[in-house]
């Protein structure tokens, strides 16, 4: 099999693997510092590609910019007070968020 069927495939679970989710499901994923913040900008699924696959030469560029971290105090806060839908998918250890809403306000701090 070539590589970029693999990758394909891999996409397609990723992609199956999403789903809507309230921020109070995932708040005890936050408790124990396994949530990471993908910012509105960029595709979920091909960020939990790259971190499926340790690739962190694509992956330090969007953190150095704040486009993917850990999620902060001050985000979670926000999720919780404002009931918040984020889009979530496991790529363990961790389970990537991003907000179901293109309007972030947070601006992608994470």
């Amino acid at each position: 099999m070539d590589e970029h069927r693999l990758e394909q495939e891999e996409r397609n679970r990723l992609n199956l693997e999403t789903a809507k989710m309230p921020w109070a499901e995932l708040q005890r994923w936050f408790a124990s510092g396994a949530t990471v913040y993908v910012a509105p900008e960029l595709d979920l699924i091909d960020v939990a590609l790259q971190m499926a696959r340790d690739n962190t030469s694509m992956i330090r560029p969007w953190i150095e910019r704040g486009l993917v971290g850990r999620v902060s105090d001050q985000q979670a806060a926000t999720w919780s007070e404002t009931g918040a839908v984020l889009w979530a998918v496991v790529v363990k250890p961790w389970v990537m968020v991003q907000p179901v809403s293109k309007k972030d306000p947070l601006g992608g701090s994470a």
